[in-house]
C-alpha cells in the first residue's frame, strides 16, 4: 500500500514544489522536515526496550552508557521546531490580519493541521486499550505501552498552546522587539533559579512556558529580518554554546538534553535554561547555512523531496512510537529478536540498524494509511471558531494530551480507560477542529 502511494505523493508535492512562491524561505520548510527526522532516528535509536531475566525493561541506553549523553547535544533538536513555527506562525498571522481574517478563521486552519493528523492515532490507542483490557493484559503492560508509545504528543500538548498565544506574542514582539525573547528568556532563568535554590521542584514546570516561548519568539526576530548576517549567526551560536558549557561544566545541569531515568532532574522535562541555550546555539548554527541551503533547495528533486515529507510530517511523527511498540510486542511473541542483546556490544549496534530499517518500512504502511488527515481543508470550507471555544479547546486538549503522555490511556477501573485524559483530550479536540476531524478536503 505504502509503495503504490508513493509516486502519487511525489506528484502531489511535485505539483505543490512548481507552484511554491519565490518569495516563500525554503529554508524553514526544509528544517521542519530535517528535525522532526532526526526526533524520529533519535527515539529509535535509544528507546528501544529489552528482556532481562524475562521481563521486558527500559534499555536505559543514555544510562547504560553515560558517553551518549553528549549525543544528545544533536539529536535533541526539538527547539529548532519551536523556531521554525515561529517563523511559520508569523507568516500565517501577518498574512491573516493583512486579508482582513478573524482569529477564529486563522485558528481553525492552523489547528485542523496541527490536530487532524491526532485524532486517528487517540482513537487507534484508546480502542486498543479498550479491546486488550478485557481480553486481560495488565493495567500496568498496557500503561507502559500506551505512554511509550504516545511519548510525540507531549510536543502538540506545549505547541497547540504556543500556537493559539501567536497574537498576543507577536503583538508583544512587535512592541518591544527582542526584548520579547530575553523577557522569556529571563523569566526561564529565574524560574530555574528560584526553583534550585529553594527546592521548588514543583515550580519548575512553568518553564514549558518561558522556554518554548522564547524559542518560539526567535522565529518571529528571525523572519523579521533582525537575525541576518553571518556575524549575528555566528555571535548567536557561541552565545547559547557559551551559556549551555557553563550551565553543564560549571552549575552542574546534566549533560543529557533529554530525559536519563536515574538523575536529579532533567533538562527536557520540563526544559531548563539549558535546553534554551542549546535552542539557541542549533539556531545560530543553522543561520550560517541559511544562504548555501536556500541555494541548494532551488534543485527541483531536493525541494519536492522536502515537500513530500512535509506534507506528511505529523503522521511521520506521531506515529513512529507507536510502531516501535507494535513491533516490539511481534518479537516478544517470536524470538525477541534484537531484544535480548547486551546494550553497547557491537551486536547491538548492528540490531539497531535492522531494526531502524524495519520501523521505517512499516512506519511507510502507517504514514499511507493516515497520511490524508495531514490535508489541510480549503479556508472556505471550514467554520469559524469563536476565540472562546479556540481558548477552552486548545486548553481542555492540551490538559488531556499531558495527562496522556504521564499515565498512558489505561485507567484501573472497569472500563480499563484513563478517563480523566481521553475525555477532556477528546472534548478539546471536537472544540478546536470545528468541521470534524474526518472530512476531506473539497476539490
Amino acid at each position: 500500500m505504502a509503495g503504490s502511494s508513493t509516486p502519487g505523493l511525489w506528484h502531489a508535492a511535485q505539483a505543490i514544489a512548481a507552484k511554491t512562491p519565490a518569495k516563500r524561505n525554503r529554508y524553514v520548510d526544509l528544517l521542519r522536515a530535517v528535525s522532526i527526522c532526526v526526533v524520529v532516528f533519535g527515539h529509535w535509536l535509544v528507546s528501544l526496550p529489552l528482556i532481562v531475566d524475562g521481563t521486558l525493561q527500559n534499555a536505559e541506553i543514555l544510562r547504560i552508557l553515560p558517553w551518549t549523553q553528549w549525543l544528545t547535544w544533536a539529536l535533541q533538536v526539538m527547539p529548532v521546531f519551536f523556531v521554525v513555527g515561529g517563523y511559520s506562525n508569523s507568516v500565517s498571522w501577518r498574512s491573516a490580519t493583512r486579508k482582513g481574517l478573524a482569529y477564529g478563521d486563522w485558528a481553525a486552519a492552523r489547528m485542523r493541521r496541527l490536530v487532524g493528523p491526532l485524532v486517528p492515532l487517540l482513537i487507534f490507542w484508546v480502542s486498543l486499550t479498550l479491546v486488550l483490557r478485557q481480553l486481560g493484559v495488565e493495567h500496568d503492560q498496557m500503561r507502559a505501552g500506551s505512554r511509550a508509545a504516545l511519548i510525540p504528543i507531549w510536543f502538540l500538548a506545549v505547541y497547540i498552546l504556543v500556537t493559539a498565544l501567536t497574537p498576543l506574542t507577536l503583538g508583544l514582539y512587535q512592541k518591544i522587539g527582542v526584548a520579547s525573547f530575553w523577557l522569556f528568556a529571563s523569566m526561564a532563568a529565574l524560574v530555574d533559579f528560584v526553583a534550585f535554590s529553594f527546592e521548588l521542584p514543583a515550580l519548575r514546570w512553568v518553564n514549558y512556558a518561558f522556554v518554548w516561548l522564547a524559542v518560539h519568539q526567535l522565529g518571529f526576530m528571525w523572519q523579521d529580518g533582525r537575525l541576518a548576517g553571518l556575524r549575528l549567526a555566528l555571535l548567536l551560536a557561541l552565545g547559547g554554546l557559551a551559556l549551555l558549557i557553563t550551565l553543564v561544566v560549571v552549575m552542574g545541569y546534566p549533560v543529557s538534553m533529554l530525559t536519563v531515568p536515574g538523575e536529579t532532574f532533567s533538562n527536557s522535562r520540563p526544559p531548563t535554561l539549558a535546553l534554551l541555550g542549546l535552542g539557541v546555539f542549533h539556531f545560530g548554527l543553522l543561520l550560517t547555512l541559511e544562504t548555501p541551503a536556500r541555494r541548494w533547495l532551488q534543485r527541483p528533486r531536493v525541494w519536492t523531496l522536502t515537500v513530500l515529507i512535509n506534507s506528511r510530517i505529523m503522521t511521520l511523527y506521531l506515529w513512529h512510537l507507536t510502531v516501535m511498540m507494535l513491533l516490539v510486542a511481534l518479537a516478544l511473541q517470536s524470538s525477541g529478536f534484537g531484544l535480548t542483546i547486551p546494550p553497547g556490544s557491537a551486536d547491538w549496534w548492528q540490531s539497531r540498524l535492522i531494526w531502524i530499517i524495519l520501523m521505517f518500512s512499516v512506519l511507510l504502511i502507517f504514514i499511507a494509511l493516515f497520511g490524508r488527515f495531514e490535508q489541510p481543508a480549503r479556508r472556505k470550507d471550514l467554520a469559524r471558531l469563536p476565540t472562546w471555544r479556540v481558548v477552552l479547546g486548545t486548553v481542555l486538549l492540551s490538559m488531556g494530551l499531558s495527562l496522556l503522555v504521564i499515565g498512558g490511556t489505561s485507567g484501573q477501573g472497569q472500563i480499563g480507560l484513563n478517563l480523566q485524559a481521553v475525555i477532556p483530550a477528546f472534548i478539546g479536540v471536537f472544540l478546536v477542529l470545528p468541521d470534524g476531524p474526518f472530512r476531506r478536503r473539497s476539490h
